[in-house]
């Protein structure tokens, strides 16, 4: 028997909710430098792309792209201009697939480096966090 969907705690700590999408939790991260989102398959126990039933792959890829747009419209949003959309599903800390799309720009902080698991982490601050939130719900 299949455990109920759960979403892994590290996946709910520095983020807040944007959106139920058909197949992904939508969740945005709590980090000034950079538009940030996490896409959570709510599909129980999987861990790799390919734990995503093959019919439900292409609503994967669909709302990746649809985060991307919505990234770069939150960087408008954050005066961060993006010139790079990075897209992953890592999992190495957490193993509950989830992808990150994250809008990079060529002065960020850590460029070109990668983002995860990357000390530094500038809080939003509550009121920020949920306008933001609220923007992107709306796109």
């Amino acid at each position: 028997m299949t455990p109920p969907f759960e979403t892994d705690p590290r996946l709910l700590a520095h983020s807040v909710a944007v959106a139920a999408w058909p197949l992904c939790d939508v969740r945005l991260m709590d980090d000034a430098r950079f538009p940030w989102l996490v896409l959570i398959p709510r599909v129980a126990g999987a861990s790799e792309l390919d734990d995503v039933a093959a019919a439900d792959r292409p609503a994967l890829m669909a709302e990746t792209i649809r985060a991307g747009e919505i990234v770069r419209r939150l960087g408008e949003a954050m005066d961060l201009a993006v010139d790079k959309v990075n897209s992953a599903a890592l999992g190495n800390v957490t193993p509950q697939l989830h992808v990150h799309v994250v809008g990079r720009r060529r002065d960020d902080p850590l460029w070109p480096d990668p983002v995860w698991g990357r000390d530094g982490r500038t809080p939003l601050g509550e009121a920020r966090l949920a306008e933001l939130a609220g923007f992107a719900a709306g796109l």
